[in-house]
């Protein structure tokens, strides 16, 4: 491909939205194997069982719309403005309340005031405002993303990462951080899932979304190593990453 498909490439990746958790432009672009134990399923099995419910970090609202069964008491947390006004829309018709909330403690939310926590992706997980929020039996119920998550993407353009950066995120370290706050971790599992990007403009795409990937990230500053990239997938075929993912429950002694 020539120079000018790679200009077309970045033009049309930087200028798609990035708001909510939808992926869907990816389609046809880059792929990603999902974990076997079906998140969405579960949370909706826990969602139906529960009394008053939190999801923390919602994003867009849609992983929390497609569980369905709300319970009578529904709220949601987020704190980027365009994926705010995007779960309000998606959420309030279902009968969940969509709290603006920044991505620090503490929880906009009274002590014991939930008795089921949970959580897709988070950004941070702050253990000890789960606790104080969750009732004294309540679950939190999340996905997390584990330790070395795209990190040949990471590495690529960032360089090595110490094995300090490489143990975040780790479950035996999320384990202990949970029992530090007083949970009982009563389920624990990590999958190492393939992903495969298909030209430049889907690597962009990811990484303007997925912010926390590449942190200081833009087209600007990695114009140059984009185009390695570019030429990279020119010549071998798809760039290959690995994500992992943990599934964690997580109960508050009642």
């Amino acid at each position: 491909m020539s120079a000018s498909s790679f200009e077309e490439l970045v033009a049309e990746a930087s200028a798609a939205p990035v708001d909510g958790w939808d992926f869907s432009w990816l389609d046809g672009r880059a792929t990603e194997q999902r974990p076997s134990w079906g998140y969405q399923r579960l949370l909706g099995d826990r969602l139906g069982a529960a009394s008053a419910a939190l999801d923390v970090q919602t994003g867009g609202g849609e992983v929390l719309a497609g569980a369905g069964n709300f319970p009578a008491a529904m709220a949601a947390t987020e704190s980027w403005p365009p994926n705010i006004a995007k779960a309000t829309e998606l959420l309030h018709p279902l009968g969940a309340v969509v709290v603006a909330a920044r991505d620090e403690p503490p929880l906009p939310f009274a002590d014991a005031a939930f008795d089921l926590v949970t959580s897709r992706h988070p950004a941070t997980v702050w253990w000890a405002e789960i606790a104080r929020v969750l009732r004294p039996g309540g679950t939190y119920f999340a996905q997390h993303v584990g330790p070395e998550t795209v990190f040949e993407l990471v590495e690529f353009f960032l360089g090595p990462l110490s094995e300090d950066i490489r143990r975040k995120r780790h479950p035996d370290v999320e384990r202990a951080e949970a029992e530090a706050a007083g949970l009982d971790v009563v389920d624990r599992r990590l999958e190492r899932l393939r992903m495969e990007f298909f030209d430049v403009g889907a690597v962009i795409y990811f990484l303007r979304k997925v912010i926390w990937t590449v942190p200081d990230f833009t087209v600007d500053r990695y114009r140059d190593r984009l185009r390695e990239l570019h030429e990279r997938i020119q010549r071998e075929g798809p760039f290959i990453a690995h994500s992992t993912r943990v599934l964690i429950e997580a109960r508050k002694p009642a």
